[in-house]
This record gives structure tokens, C-alpha cells and sequence, in this order.
């Protein structure tokens, strides 16, 4: 028997839908399912930030994403998203580092950006995407450490974007390597309640998924 209700999964659950051709009446039908299952927020694009948070109020926190998915941009041009998000709304900010800087072991510039994009929060939440499918373990603790440092609030495996999503594996090195206040979000390919309720179990506290609200529908 699972020590977690359905309830506990889809309230630990970012709703998603970060598709290129995402539209306005899939992202109303996203916030409504979200406002119904209760979900912890919707994660979607923020060019429709400021239209679904107008719509769903204080009903749901909506969160969106930055220098997403490859990472790239320079730090200027995430503050300047990060900024204009949170003007229109956004109560929740998921931020992609530059994967080339872990890569060059340019490490101090990979923490001054996320510190830059966490005081452009202005005390919103930040959660730090690392693409964990594109690091060695070393990269990822070494990650774990920075993030911590940096003051984010979150530390995340993956955009769902790239060549694979979160395992059991980095969740639990999260969950050993990360500071007391980080929390960790499992994204990318959560298939089934299994797959949450394993998470969740190896110390994730949120799941980005578009899967478990249509799964708690049909059981409806």
C-alpha cells in the first residue's frame, strides 16, 4: 500500500504544458484542471503568463520558466524574463543554467547567475533546472553545492526537453548532496503514479508533469 494518497501526488504536482504550440484554450483548460485537483501550480510559457494569472487569481500559483530549455541565453537577458514574468504574475520561476559553463568548470559564473535570477524574483520562488541526462556525477553534486549556496529554492533534474528526464538515481543524489533548505522537483517523463510516489518517496517535494491530473481523471 502506497504511504501516498493520490491527493498527495497531484498536490505536489506542477501542472504542465511547455509545448511550442501551446495555445490560450489548452492553457484555460490546464489552469481549471489545476484549480480542480488542486495541483501546487501550473508551469507554463510566459507569454501566457500574464493572461492565466488573471484568470485564476488566488486560486493557483502559476510558474513558468526561464532561458528555457537550452540554457543560453546571457544572464542579462534571464534577469530581464525573470523580471518581466514576475510583473505579470508569476508566482513561481523554473530557470535553466548554462550547461556549457558547468562544462567549462566556469562555476562562479554559473552561481552569480542564479543569485542574479533569484533577486529578480523579488521573493518568488526559484527553481534551478539542471539537465541532469547532460551531466557527470561530479557536475551534478558539484551543482547540488552550488545551488545551495546560491539561495535557490529548489533544485530541479530536467526540462523534458532534452534526452531524457529524471531517474530514481539523481533524485536520491539530490536528496544526499543538497542543503537542508533546497527542496527538489523530479521532471521529465513521470509516466505513472509509480513514478511519483517513487519521487516523492526519495525526497522530491514537487513532480513536473502534464500525465498525473489526465491519470486522476480517469480514475475519476
Amino acid at each position: 500500500m502506497s504511504q501516498f494518497t493520490l491527493q498527495d501526488i497531484l498536490s505536489a504536482c506542477d501542472h504542465t504544458l511547455l509545448k511550442q504550440e501551446s495555445t490560450w484554450e489548452q492553457i484555460h483548460a490546464l489552469c481549471d484542471d489545476g484549480i480542480a485537483y488542486h495541483t501546487a501550480s501550473v508551469c507554463i510559457p510566459a507569454s501566457f503568463v500574464k493572461q492565466a494569472k488573471e484568470y485564476v487569481g488566488d486560486r493557483l500559483a502559476v510558474c513558468t520558466v526561464i532561458g528555457f530549455p537550452n540554457g543560453y541565453s546571457t544572464t542579462a537577458v534571464k534577469v530581464f524574463e525573470t523580471a518581466d514574468a514576475v510583473a505579470n504574475g508569476a508566482d513561481e520561476i523554473d530557470m535553466v543554467i548554462n550547461i556549457g559553463w558547468v562544462k567549462d568548470r566556469r562555476y562562479d559564473d554559473v552561481l552569480a547567475e542564479i543569485k542574479a535570477v533569484k533577486e529578480a524574483c523579488a521573493g518568488h520562488i526559484l527553481k534551478v533546472i539542471i539537465e541532469t541526462c547532460l551531466l557527470t556525477e561530479e557536475e551534478k553534486i558539484r551543482m547540488c553545492e552550488i545551488v545551495t549556496e546560491s539561495g535557490a529554492d529548489f533544485i530541479k533534474t530536467s526540462t523534458g526537453f532534452s534526452i531524457a528526464g529524471a531517474t530514481r538515481e539523481d533524485v536520491a543524489l539530490f536528496a544526499a548532496h543538497v542543503g537542508p533548505d533546497v527542496r527538489i522537483k523530479a521532471a521529465g517523463g513521470i509516466a505513472d503514479l509509480k513514478d511519483a510516489e517513487d519521487f516523492l518517496a526519495l525526497g522530491a517535494s514537487r513532480l513536473g508533469t502534464s500525465r498525473l491530473v489526465k491519470i486522476a481523471k480517469e480514475q475519476a
